[in-house]
């Protein structure tokens, strides 16, 4: 006749029996708890009661038709636990039962990525079988000690004219793209896609409109840029925890390619999506606003995530990261804009007025700022982008007066220098969509532009 576990356990001898009392309360507390029902369904949020699972773990709702609903606890008060659902909202009734699951956090990663196109669950959106996977690495990543990072000493070259001779970025580097509405910054960070020179781009679509994914994988990216890419997508009119884990899933993948050793190019559209996200998490739980109606977590969630791109540990590989930062009403005031500011390494102002006049990339040199210049740009180089911005600085203060006609030639020779190079000034500057401009090519520009009779 065969026995319990308990039985064999304690014909052991009585050590382990007793061990085995001690630990029964805790099985039976355990035992207790694997169930909760659903108190309230408010808003975006779900209250369930008697159940017990920490921050992050993963839970099924029952609905009508013995379907379920995915959500995940994001916080607890009391006895009761705070619930976010990742799907649709569909079917739920009052006192469902709540189904604890697994910890979230695994994210599958592998060189069958490439190419594919995903949503925030590593579901394929592409019409093809879901990716088999090489490894697993953590949704939240793994902090890297900050001396352990190497150096950022090496440019990198993004294919815009204006950028690689102005505003010299980094392998390793994070900058922001900051731009209101409409004024291109989707096609600027199309553009860095197929251009830049990485071993592997990760693109993060983070709630933006449906018919830009297909546009972008499609148009932006084309047959040959997709081949070393892989685009994570979460709509708009997906829930905001779903944005959130799309940006930490771009991110974990990104990380993965670097840790072996490739330098990965980390495109995220858009930063400030991801943390109005974060604010509607916030709010629906109760957390009190503070600037603008954005809850503090907002402004924790931010350097946590911008913080895993950068060099790898002891120089092994790196993920040179640019997030879209969306200006509301061209504010560049706007308090996630602001926050951004402070964790970048850069940031890339587009504005309204330079694109109303027909340039692209309507990039504003003057509030532009890449902030590793001296350690990527030599003397010579670093001296010519000071001239063309003193150039530029010298014309935007005379504009009107130069527009009506009523400068006087001779008034300011600098002016005078800026009036008589404009032309060749606004030829540097754009650039057409399908070009593309080599950093060497663009530093030989430069410094032709400069040293050309005026």
């Amino acid at each position: 006749m065969s026995r319990t576990v308990p039985q064999l356990l304690a014909s052991r001898g009585p050590r382990l029996a007793a061990r085995l009392s001690a630990l029964e309360p805790r099985l039976d507390r355990l035992g207790s708890v694997r169930e909760g029902v659903l108190r309230r369904a408010v808003g975006l949020t779900l209250e369930a009661e008697g159940l017990e699972a920490p921050l992050g773990a993963a839970v099924r709702v029952e609905a009508q038709g013995g379907c379920f609903v995915e959500a995940e606890v994001v916080g607890f008060a009391g006895t009761t636990t705070y619930l976010m659902p990742t799907g649709e909202l569909h079917g739920l009734l009052p006192r469902a039962r709540v189904v604890p699951g697994w910890a979230r956090g695994r994210v599958a990663v592998g060189e069958g990525l490439l190419g594919r196109v995903v949503d925030a669950d590593g579901h394929a959106l592409d019409g093809r079988p879901t990716p088999r996977p090489d490894a697993y690495v953590g949704l939240a990543g793994v902090p890297i000690n900050p001396l352990a990072r190497a150096p950022i000493t090496e440019g990198l070259d993004v294919g815009v004219r204006a950028i690689n001779a102005l505003l010299p970025i980094g392998r390793g580097q994070r900058v922001g793209l900051f731009a209101g509405s409409g004024i291109g910054k989707s096609t600027l960070l199309g553009m860095m896609t197929r251009y830049t020179r990485a071993d592997v781009v990760v693109v993060g679509l983070i709630g933006e409109r449906g018919r830009e994914v297909r546009d972008f994988v499609e148009a932006t990216l084309g047959p040959e840029g997709l081949k070393r890419a892989v685009v994570v997508a979460t709509p708009a009119d997906r829930p905001p925890l779903a944005r959130i884990h799309g940006a930490l899933r771009a991110t974990a993948i990104a990380e993965f390619f670097r840790d072996q050793g490739l330098d990965v190019l980390l495109l995220m559209d858009s930063l400030t999506r991801f943390a109005q996200a974060q604010r509607e998490i916030g709010l629906s739980i109760g957390e009190p606003p503070t600037t603008r109606g954005y809850p503090p977590s907002v402004f924790a969630r931010l350097p946590a995530l911008v913080e895993r791109a950068g060099m790898g540990a002891g120089g092994r590989g790196s993920i040179t990261a640019f997030y879209t930062v969306l200006t509301e009403g061209d504010d560049p005031q706007e308090p996630i804009a602001d926050a951004a500011r402070a964790i970048l390494d850069g940031h890339v102002v587009l504005d309204r007025r330079i694109a109303d006049s027909g340039l692209y990339p309507a990039i504003d040199i003057e509030r532009s700022v890449s902030r590793v210049t001296t350690e990527i740009a030599d003397l010579a180089w670093r001296e010519r982008m000071r001239r063309l911005r003193r150039l530029l600085s010298a014309y935007s203060g005379q504009r009107d007066l130069i527009a009506i006609g009523a400068y006087q030639r001779g008034a300011d020779p600098l002016v005078d220098e800026a009036i008589a190079r404009w032309p060749a000034i606004l030829a540097f500057l754009g650039q057409d969509v399908h070009e593309s401009a080599s950093l060497e090519d663009s530093k030989a520009a430069l410094a032709q532009l400069l040293e050309a009779a005026p």
